[in-house]
């Protein structure tokens, strides 16, 4: 014979609490879980935060088109970058084209800032180091010249540890750096050489929006490697 229960006791199986890890568990080793159970799954209904509720097949649908839209503005952004970055190589190269064409010192400046002026800024300046470069008398450059340690501070405060600046600067600024120059709203400022111990090229907009912080350098960075084999040609480095 059986033994009898025991009072109060009872073979009901405590009921299971259910984890979502556990649910996904069992879809993921029973993949036919919704074939065989297709009418039971058209009808179920999960939150809307517009609609109060919605199919679950109206859901993952849902979820496909905002993931079709998702690829789409990807896709979008990625053709816009190649078409910004074809435009940068093309005026990049123009102005190596122009540039080395030059055959004076005078007519390599004339080049680059008429290339600037092309792209609808104000002028485009270089500035050198001069413990870096021979421009004392009797050249005829003597006002490329610029000290490095007047510079300095200027250097810590627009640059810290990076190579380009691009953005307003103050009037002590541009009477540092440009002298002559007048309506500067913004600048894009990129040191040359390797190290960015060589000097300087500045790129002047009337506007003040036009440089901002956060745009590519791209153009920047080739020319800053760029220039100074350009420049040794009619000016001795030290």
């Amino acid at each position: 014979m059986s033994q009898r229960k025991k009072k109060g006791s009872t073979s009901e199986t405590p009921p299971v609490s259910l984890t979502d890890d556990m649910v996904s568990q069992y879809l993921l080793n029973n993949p036919d879980f919704f074939i065989r159970n297709a009418r039971q799954i058209e009808q179920m209904r999960v939150p809307h935060p517009v609609r109060d509720s919605i199919s679950l097949v109206e859901w993952q649908m849902g979820r496909q088109r905002n993931h079709i839209e998702q690829l789409e503005e990807e896709i979008t952004l990625l053709m816009e970058q190649a078409t910004t970055n074809e435009i940068l190589f093309t005026r990049l190269i123009n102005l190596q084209c122009q540039l080395v064409q030059a055959d004076s010192l005078q007519d390599l400046l004339d080049r680059l800032r008429q290339w600037a002026r092309s792209l609808g800024l104000v002028d485009a300046t270089i500035r050198l180091f001069n413990e870096k470069w021979h421009l004392g008398a009797p050249s005829d450059f003597t006002h490329l010249s610029l000290p490095r340690q007047s510079f300095e501070s200027m250097r810590i405060q627009r640059l810290g540890s990076r190579n380009q600046y691009l953005g307003p600067l103050n009037g002590p600024e541009i009477l540092l750096l440009m002298p002559e120059a007048k309506m500067v709203g913004s600048v894009a400022l990129s040191l040359l050489g390797k190290r960015g111990d060589l000097g300087m090229v500045i790129f002047t907009s009337r506007d003040p929006q036009h440089y901002q912080q956060g745009m590519g350098t791209l153009i920047l960075d080739q020319l800053s490697l760029i220039l100074p084999g350009l420049l040794s040609r009619w000016i001795e480095p030290v």
